[in-house]
């Protein structure tokens, strides 16, 4: 399995637990009491039903099938209801696996979920996705969709996906702990090195964080110290060839991410972060053990569970960067194109415009516990929700609208990069590598790829 493979399927699994079961009980509440009706939704998300048209949607339901049971109770079910247009919703265990077979084969659904853009590169070189260049054109994406995440769907210049589910890493930590002990939540790295040191001195764990269930955790403080302490600038400017992954910039970046990893403070070293599963992290911060985790914001669901189990208070914060200024780095969990092979496309971009309609998002984000697509969503579609989770949502958007943004490596960076840094940056940790060496090789590893092509679209720095 591949890297952003399987780091989508452990960012869904994750997010499906308790707190979204609940969600389902809520969303079937709102329906049964006609708060949410096809007839609301179609009415300002510009569908128009054609008839006799079916049309197939696998739903993933890897890590269970909560969330896809909810989606379709409340998003799919009313859009069926308004006559037309038929959404056949099936259950798909792995269904990126059972994806890329079927479209293989010369099948496969008529909504084609991906688990990220690079994926979408390969689909569409391979003529099997449908260029949405008129449907775009005739919805108005352009005025929808955020701009960074409309040129994300793009291969050769032509649309073929629209982005779905924003990501961000963010620095959560423990409010109980934090105000027993008077710690003030850092804004800069060298606040939140002091910081770290004086959690580890009063005999706690500075952060609660493990690889044992998936690998690509490693991937996540990669690409966070690349890009907050470097800066994205020279981020985008290493993606697009004119800086090298080893300038001196991002020699320190790494140096120090290893600095901190040598120092125990990741779980309490190299052993217990190797070994470190999810639920025991989550619960090492819930109940106190660690102070903060660095962790993307699909950990939501698992900070409002495994916290109110233990009756402390959670927060969050952007992480800290260089000089404090509040940077979000940009992640996409899935994509959605349209099969080349489908016999209605016509009726395929109409449910594609009204599933990214704000209403509809609305609903997948209030109701069902999902991450928001990159579209505007009204505050008051939205109420209802944890502050906290708003909070998060409005600065990640706001930070993406201002241009205060970084590269998640697992939407920015091509794939075999993706898999050295995530492989090799263990050989740093273990002393077998010299963080030079490590970026030197990286950049061999990173030079063939941009000349193939393979580096997904990048939103121009403003």
């Amino acid at each position: 399995m591949s890297s952003n493979d399987t780091f989508d399927a452990l960012s869904r699994a994750m997010a499906r637990r308790a707190s979204r079961r609940t969600a389902i009980k809520g969303g079937a509440a709102l329906a049964s009491a006609g708060v949410i009706s096809g007839a609301a939704l179609s009415s300002s998300s510009g569908v128009a039903a054609q008839d006799g048209a079916n049309i197939t949607f696998w739903f993933d339901t890897t890590g269970g099938a909560e969330t896809a049971q909810c989606l379709i109770d409340n998003i799919v079910n009313p859009f069926n209801a308004q006559g037309g247009t038929q959404v056949e919703a099936t259950m798909q265990p792995n269904g990126w696996t059972a994806t890329q077979t079927a479209l293989a084969g010369g099948a496969g659904p008529d909504i084609v979920v991906t688990p990220g853009p690079t994926y979408v590169m390969e689909l569409a070189k391979a003529g099997q996705l449908l260029n949405l260049d008129e449907a775009a054109a005739a919805h108005g994406w352009d005025q929808t969709v955020l701009p960074w995440a409309l040129d994300l769907g793009r291969v050769d210049g032509s649309i073929y996906s629209i982005p779905h589910e924003v990501e961000s890493l963010v620095l959560w930590y423990n409010a109980t702990l934090f105000d027993e002990h008077g710690w003030e939540v850092p804004n800069t790295m060298d606040e939140l090195i002091t910081l770290s040191q004086a959690v580890q001195d009063a005999g706690l764990i500075p952060f609660a964080h493990g690889n044992q269930e998936w690998r690509p955790a490693n991937e996540w403080f990669v690409g966070e110290w690349l890009n907050q302490l470097a800066g994205p600038d020279l981020v985008y400017a290493a993606l697009t060839g004119e800086a090298q992954w080893t300038d001196p910039a991002f020699v320190d970046a790494i140096s120090k991410l290893n600095d901190m990893q040598q120092n125990g403070w990741f779980y309490g070293g190299l052993d217990r972060y190797y070994t470190g599963a999810s639920a025991d992290t989550a619960s090492s911060l819930a109940y106190g053990d660690s102070a903060m985790k660095i962790e993307g914001t699909w950990f939501f669901s698992d900070a409002m569970m495994f916290f109110e189990e233990s009756g402390q208070e959670w927060g969050w914060a952007p992480f800290p960067s260089t000089d404090g200024t509040d940077i979000f780095d940009l992640g996409i969990g899935s994509t959605y194109s349209i099969n080349a092979r489908t016999a209605a496309p016509e009726a395929s971009a109409e449910f594609l415009n009204y599933w990214f309609s704000p209403e509809a998002q609305g609903i997948a984000v209030s109701v069902c516990g999902m991450g928001p697509a990159p579209v505007s969503i009204p505050e008051e579609l939205l109420e209802g929700i944890d502050a906290r989770q708003a909070a998060m949502i409005n600065a990640v958007a706001d930070a993406s609208a201002a241009g205060n943004y970084g590269y998640t490596t697992w939407t920015f960076f091509p794939p075999k990069t993706i898999t050295f840094l995530i492989e090799n940056i263990e050989r740093v940790w273990a002393g077998d590598l010299s963080v030079e060496d490590f970026l030197a090789e990286m950049q061999s590893v990173f030079d063939p790829e941009l000349a193939a092509g393979d580096v997904p679209p990048l939103p121009a720095r403003s």
